[in-house]
């Protein structure tokens, strides 16, 4: 790829994060100060650096505890940041949940919690229903990511399944009123999905929960199965009282990243295209219905005429089917760079947070001639896919993107550049 064309790209990506900037979103949605004690919880891969800007933005007193991913970590004055595993939960995270709970016992009704929200967290804060463990939470976890199943599917189990998801912290911050400030990492920017929700309630029942494991056949452990199946620790309903009075707003989304960076394609004089901010399914899929829209710009010159840039967000997934190692973004460049190999194209797919899956890159970049260079390298692009080892066939190229974690956290993206 043309170092042109890769510095291009990598623009846009930081335009997107930039979007999504930790201090200047939340100084645009602060809640009024309270007559009591302003107490911060939070949890998502991005909540150490929203906890920072929090501080430096609050004219006032305040304390509380945010957990992050390992090595996530920022500095904080007053707000202590925990870490913890992801995408699989452990001991730390446990620990850290209970910190959480700790922290809003005992408040008033003139006491105000701030939950900084983000992605991540589902994994960050394990909290096993009684009669089960951390490695049966893990377990359904690990069930959960090799499914394939969208992430709104995975989040519906996740909250019947929990002690803390679902709005159950928020439930226990009561009478205190709880104003969760979200970053979406979700299609369609749901509050209640990101994070699976631990201080927003949806409407999603037990008996929903189980419609979904089983549409999906999903083949969860027999404990989890047995506890979906029965009434108890049901996941309070966001009609439930206890709710009143709280707020909830989307601070930062894929929908307003996706904006800047077409902002920044219009300043270089070429058309962007925004397909969609809230795309779903396979990740191979995804990738091989953007390499037709390729083809059809080049050989038709419809339904967009050269130069454009394609872009999109949203969270796809990945079915686990070999022993590879990747993320969703890989995935789905390299089942793109293969549908369109030979064709004029300049393409990175990076995850917002900086880490796609559990490897240390956020994604990676394609051209027309990726293909071919990593036969030459001895790979067959084709094996690598069928074994989930994207990350191996980027890694031969040179061609992995790795900015770091980048302390927000707005789902894919995706930018495809069409001479």
């Amino acid at each position: 790829m043309m170092l042109q064309d890769r510095m291009f790209l990598t623009e846009l990506f930081d335009a997107a994060v930039a979007a999504a900037e930790p201090e200047q979103i939340l100084a645009a949605h602060l809640p009024a100060p309270p007559k009591g004690r302003t107490v911060v919880v939070g949890a998502g891969k991005g909540a150490a650096q929203l906890a920072a800007a929090f501080e430096r933005v609050w004219k006032g007193p305040l304390s509380g505890a945010v957990v992050t991913r390992y090595g996530n970590v920022c500095p904080t004055q007053f707000i202590k940041v925990l870490e913890a595993s992801h995408p699989v939960p452990d001991e730390a995270g446990l620990k850290a949940t209970e910190v959480l709970f700790e922290t809003v016992k005992g408040l008033g009704p003139d006491d105000l919690v701030v939950a900084l929200i983000c992605g991540g967290g589902s994994a960050l804060l394990p909290s096993p229903p009684p009669g089960m463990t951390l490695a049966d939470e893990a377990e359904l976890n690990r069930v959960l990511l090799a499914s394939g199943a969208p992430i709104s599917v995975m989040n519906s189990i996740r909250k019947q399944v929990s002690g803390i998801k679902g709005g159950r912290l928020a439930a226990a911050a009561a009478p205190a009123k709880v104003v969760s400030l979200v970053v979406s990492d979700v299609p369609f920017d749901d509050p209640a999905q990101v994070a699976s929700g631990p201080t927003v309630p949806d409407l999603g029942t037990r008996e929903e929960a189980r419609i979904l494991a089983k549409t999906w056949k999903l083949r969860l452990p027999a404990k989890i199965q047995s506890w979906l199946d029965g009434d108890e620790g049901r996941a309070p309903l966001a009609t439930d009282p206890v709710f009143s009075g709280n707020e909830v707003r989307v601070i930062a989304s894929a929908h307003l990243s996706l904006e800047a960076a077409a902002d920044k394609v219009r300043q270089a004089g070429i058309y962007p295209v925004i397909l969609s901010d809230a795309i779903e399914g396979e990740a191979r899929d995804v990738g091989k219905v953007h390499a037709a829209l390729v083809r059809e710009i080049i050989l038709r010159k419809r339904p967009f005429r050269r130069p454009v840039v394609i872009l999109s967000g949203g969270e796809t997934t990945v079915t686990i089917r070999g022993k590879g190692r990747g993320g969703r973004n890989t995935e789905f460049l390299l089942a793109f760079a293969l549908a369109a190999e030979g064709l004029p194209f300049a393409a990175l797919a990076a995850d917002t947070d900086g880490i796609d899956g559990s490897e240390d890159n956020a994604g990676a970049f394609a051209d027309g001639v990726s293909m071919e260079r990593l036969r030459e390298r001895g790979f067959n692009p084709m094996d690598l896919l069928m074994e989930n080892d994207a990350y191996t066939a980027f890694e031969a190229l040179g061609d992995l993107f790795v900015p770091g974690p980048t302390g927000t956290n707005v789902n894919d993206f995706r930018a495809v550049l069409v001479r």
